[in-house]
């Protein structure tokens, strides 16, 4: 088939698909001029009307049906966004096996509308207290391959369940009971399998085929990857869940189920004791903020990477005129991508928990530490990473600072908002299904450097900040974000997303496209995204990727462009007048649920 027909034919399905919401003016600036969008490619079953909703009530985007529907009861039965969240998080725990589970751990973001306060909690997991640095490394100091990423060795110890718990028990309105339930009705009653489900089973078959519980849950009698369509049901981690609805944190930490998953870690070789379940710590933590343009922004701090970065990289962008040459221009695809490569060669340097090393975060998101890096950046060529160093961040500092996840975010006409991102890290995470719980094991360990240097599952250069030590917390690139006007009271968007090292780009770049190109919320979403963290020296573009001309400008400048999707599920909801907008990336499987 000629070219022209082929992409005559793109363009006519693209049309179908998306509808005229190109054609919207966006509302917080009724003279803009739509820009042109590029979309990126959809799934194929992806329905508008499942990822796009409209509310005055309230707004719930998740990556699942059911999680959606779970957020939804708990606010029939009168339950506050706390509560939906709560919900939520136990329902995907048990509709995303691959992604997230009560097995790993995460982060949220709280916005409350009363007192105008604003809270980040961190319940990322925890390294075990025999976790040492050279625990990945053989006897000539050489990362020993997937030791970090498979098996018991890689898991860190759990801190979903602790998280959701203390924040309820804060926070909440309805009974504990109330919003666990919908979590265990899903795992007993079951659900089909749908495509990334199944893909996500065989692209790990071997390893979880490796430990009877993981094979007796996602294989066929045969021996096959779960099919699509087929109905998976979870009946023991139903009943590790209703011990969790009747003991709380207590039912996770303590009791029959934590000694379950001691006995398993010390018969696969894993470290994780009673004690180090026992002596699991939820942190509540002071948001990183900026500003941009006319806004204010939230995001979470160390020993998340993705608040500061996020911060860092509008910071630089905010000195170039993006709007005049638009979002798929060479020109501001350039700026962005370099602004990206300055950010990573910093995270790579001087991220860790802020709980063991100093993280110079005031520096990193200081508008005049952004003026200095922006003057390196050439408008013309790109730089090779490998001339691009880290830069000090220090002088800009107070000297008293202290890719398989699932994001969904919610809120309320109040202006209530929770902003949640989760994760066991890779798919199912360290393949490890604890016997007789359900429970899929996190492999976070390998998000500390296994040796300075050393590249992790997603590329992300590791650094002595990063080490592995007992008790610490394993840095993270999860962005959930919170965007208010510029009085920082009133949200006008929320978003995250899942994708590892990925993740602060995709969230940069959605905040871009609505409050800088006024794109329509659905539309910021859905259009073609890229990525540059430093190493390796690329930028890697959603499928279809750019244009042949957009290709090529940009390696006229300099760059390696390398079209490979970034796996970001981006779930947005923007606040507009009375009118709430949630949007559930049409590239997932999420449901957008308004009322």
């Amino acid at each position: 088939m000629p070219n022209y027909i082929l992409i005559l034919s793109y363009l006519l399905a693209s049309a179908l698909l998306w509808g005229s919401g190109c054609t919207h003016t966006h509302p917080l600036s009724k003279k803009a001029t739509q820009p042109k969008i590029h979309y990126a490619t959809p799934l194929p079953s992806a329905k508008r009307s499942d990822r796009e909703d409209t509310g005055v009530n309230y707004m719930i985007t998740t990556q699942g049906e059911a999680s959606s529907k779970a957020g939804k009861q708990a606010f029939a039965l009168g339950g506050n966004a706390i509560d939906a969240a709560i919900a939520i998080s136990f329902a995907i725990s048990v509709e995303r096996p691959q992604s997230t589970g009560i097995g790993g751990g995460g982060f949220m973001l709280i916005h409350f509308a009363d007192t105008q306060n604003t809270i980040a909690v961190d319940f990322r997991e925890m390294a075990p207290a025999l976790a040492h640095e050279k625990m990945y490394l053989d006897k000539n100091g050489k990362v020993v391959p997937h030791l970090s990423i498979d098996g018991a060795l890689s898991v860190g110890v759990p801190g979903l369940v602790a998280g959701l718990y203390e924040i309820h028990k804060k926070y909440g309105a309805l009974k504990w009971e109330e919003v666990v339930g919908p979590a265990i009705k899903l795992a007993e009653e079951g659900f089909p399998v749908y495509p990334h489900l199944n893909k996500a089973i065989t692209h790990r078959a071997e390893v979880l085929r490796k430990y009877p519980a993981s094979r007796r849950l996602f294989f066929t009698a045969a021996g096959e990857p779960l099919p699509v369509g087929r109905i998976l049901t979870q009946p023991n981690l139903a009943k590790t869940l209703r011990t969790i609805q009747k003991r709380g944190r207590d039912g996770f930490y303590s009791g029959w189920v934590a000694e379950a998953i001691v006995a398993n870690q010390k018969k696969t070789g894993g470290l994780i004791s009673l004690k180090d379940l026992a002596g699991y710590t939820v942190k509540f933590r002071k948001p990183v903020w900026g500003s941009f343009r006319s806004y204010k922004i939230a995001s979470m701090p160390p020993p998340s990477s993705g608040g500061t970065h996020v911060i860092q990289i509008l910071n630089i962008l905010d000195g170039y005129p993006l709007e005049k040459h638009g979002p798929f221009s060479e020109q501001a695809v350039h700026w962005t991508a370099s602004a990206m490569q300055r950010a990573y060669a910093d995270r790579a340097a001087y991220l860790g928990d802020a709980d063991f090393v100093k993280v110079p975060v005031a520096g990193l998101i200081s508008k005049k530490y952004a003026a200095l890096l922006r003057g390196k950046i050439s408008s013309a060529l790109a730089k090779p990473s490998r001339k691009v160093k880290e830069g000090n961040p220090w002088p800009y500092s107070n000297p008293y600072e202290s890719d398989e996840t699932t994001h969904f975010t919610v809120m309320d006409k109040s202006g209530n908002t929770v902003s949640s991102t989760q994760t066991i890290n890779y798919y199912f995470g360290s393949g490890v299904v604890v016997d007789g719980t359900g429970i899929v094991l996190n492999d976070e360990m390998d998000d500390f450097s296994a040796k300075p240097g050393a590249m992790n599952l997603f590329g992300a250069v590791g650094s002595t900040q990063n080490r592995v030590q007992a008790k610490k917390r394993p840095l993270s690139s999860m962005s959930p974000t919170i965007v208010f006007d510029s009085g920082g009271k009133a949200p006008v968007m929320a978003l995250g997303t899942p994708s590892g090292t990925r993740i602060i780009t995709c969230v940069t770049q959605t905040m871009l496209n609505y409050l800088v190109y006024k794109m329509p919320l659905y539309d910021a979403v859905s259009s073609l995204r890229y990525h540059h963290q430093w190493a390796p020296d690329e930028i890697r573009v959603d499928e279809p990727g750019f244009t042949k001309e957009m290709t090529f400008a940009l390696q006229k400048m300099g760059h390696s462009v390398r079209t490979r999707n970034l796996g970001c599920r981006v779930n947005a909801i923007a606040m507009e007048g009375s009118r709430l907008i949630g949007i559930s990336d049409p590239r997932g499987e999420g449901k957008s649920v308004g009322n």
